[in-house]
């Protein structure tokens, strides 16, 4: 009688869940949350970034043209200006590495000073969204999360206003899946406090 006390609270609890979750899940596509992480840029797409990057040309490129082309720090959000001494401490991150080692454009850099200076730029885009069963994603049991988006990261480096190296990297596209279980439902968090 005790145990059937104790379990018609937690009864109710999961079918007035179960019930809002199919009335919800009938208004629209998906009740659960999703969210959008976006570093504002001058690019909306990876594909965008690369091209801009690309018409950068070593030797050539004055930093009016960078400007031009969205690697301008003092009007474009996300966009970093480094010191000579950040360039030396991104290409020289030990001391086992000689500036000997470093391509011609980065040993200018090392040698001109406060003549030299980089530009970063590091566009990023995530889209999380949750999937799956609404109820169990409610109570708790189990969230199912898709992240998609892209990544792009640049460093140009100039002395005297001319671009003397220049690298990239990135991610044009990401996909992941998370799949989060919790036997405990609702109880995952407290069992987790008491374990702790």
């Amino acid at each position: 009688m005790f145990i059937q006390g104790r379990i018609r609270p937690w009864l109710s609890v999961i079918l007035a869940t179960a019930l809002l979750s199919f009335v919800l899940t009938g208004c629209s596509t998906s009740p659960l949350p999703s969210g959008h992480k976006r570093s504002f840029t001058a690019w909306t797409n990876f594909g965008q970034a690369k091209k801009a990057y690309d018409r950068v040309i070593v030797g050539k490129t004055d930093f009016r043209e960078l400007k031009e082309l969205g690697f301008d720090p003092f009007s474009v959000p996300n966009v970093k200006r480094l010191t000579y001494l950040d360039v030396i401490s991104h290409f020289m991150p030990n001391p086992s590495i000689e500036v000997e080692q470093l391509s011609p454009g980065l040993q200018q850099c090392i040698y001109a000073r406060e003549k030299c200076y980089g530009v970063e730029a590091w566009p990023k885009v995530k889209h999380k969204k949750r999937y799956g069963n609404t109820a169990l994603d409610l109570m708790n049991f189990q969230k199912q999360t898709e992240i998609s988006g892209w990544e792009f990261r640049a460093i140009v480096v100039l002395v005297n206003n001319k671009v003397v190296f220049k690298i990239w990297s990135g991610t044009p596209q990401i996909l992941q899946y998370d799949n989060e279980r919790n036997p405990l439902g609702p109880l995952q968090g407290a069992s987790d406090y008491f374990l702790d």
